[in-house]
């Protein structure tokens, strides 16, 4: 009996946790609809106002400028063309594409901010000469980068993956060189007192330390680097991605707009996808962090 009441207890904690983790999936869930529906509301609402006005300002309010959110989601399951593929079907197809050269792009421009981060938190020297410079990268409209690049590399997804590279670094390096240096001092007194190595104190003090500002960067170049696909598609001539997409129902806007609306939700849709992705890696990562394990 001694023993069955600490295992009884153990088993109705252990059911009390998933309770609530379930419980909270719910609640958030609840609370991305009901916000979505009030999007939508919104949106209709603010439609039939213009309509009946004869809204003009900041643009005029009709079927081509905003076109009813059900025929959006509509357009998605019609043909595409004459005889053709469902519209959902091409766009899914586009996003595959472009999510493969976001992904590298993202991979690259990660993988050097993290190094150029870690190269600058151990050099004031190194930030004092580069950081101005990496800041000024970015005021740089990626517009007038990406042709740039597609010159420099030839057309094709090494280039797109470098465009959607240059969006993702910056946030990786300036948040890692901060996670880095935000490390307590009294741990790196206490390792040195050691003699632990640079090294030994980079990866199990400094990075762990890191790792919140570090996934913070990553949630925001993550859909970055969905943007920097598509931008980069443009100029590289790439009719197979989303970027082709946008630009080709573009030219048919005017007698088509729900094609190229929906198109944007389904990048949109995609640049989620890459944020939750980065937020699961986030929970299964920092959870087992040193400093959290027990």
């Amino acid at each position: 009996m001694a023993h069955a009441e600490p295992a009884a207890a153990l088993r109705g904690a252990v059911f009390a946790d998933r309770r609530r983790a379930w419980l909270g999936a719910l609640g958030r869930a609840g609370v991305t609809l009901l916000v979505l529906a009030a999007l939508w509301g919104l949106w209709e609402a603010y439609r039939w106002v213009g309509v009946r006005t004869q809204l003009t300002w900041p643009f005029p309010v009709d079927d081509v400028t905003m076109p009813h959110i059900h025929t959006i989601l509509q357009a998605l399951f019609e043909p595409s063309r004459v005889n053709g593929p469902l519209l959902i079907s091409v766009l899914l197809d586009s996003a595959w594409f472009t999510a493969k050269e976001a992904l590298l792009g993202f991979a690259l421009g990660a993988a050097f901010g993290f190094g150029l981060g870690i190269v600058l938190a151990h050099s004031r020297l190194l930030q004092r000469g580069f950081l101005p410079y990496i800041v000024a990268s970015q005021t740089v409209p990626i517009l007038a980068i990406a042709p740039m690049v597609v010159v420099w590399l030839k057309s094709g997804w090494l280039s797109v993956a470098v465009i959607a590279a240059y969006l993702t670094f910056f946030p990786v390096t300036i948040n890692t060189l901060r996670g880095l240096l935000s490390a307590d001092p009294r741990a790196l007194e206490l390792m040195r007192s050691y003699a632990a190595s640079p090294w030994a104190v980079l990866w199990r003090l400094r990075v762990p330390a890191a790792l919140p500002y570090i996934f913070s960067a990553l949630r925001v170049s993550a859909t970055a680097s969905v943007v920097g696909a598509i931008i980069g598609e443009l100029p590289s001539s790439i009719q197979d991605g989303l970027g082709g997409a946008i630009l080709n129902f573009a030219q048919y806007y005017s007698i088509q707009p729900a094609n190229l609306w929906a198109t944007n939700l389904v990048a949109a849709a995609l640049g989620i996808v890459f944020f939750l992705a980065v937020v699961l890696a986030e929970k299964l990562v920092v959870r087992r962090a040193p400093e959290n394990v027990a």
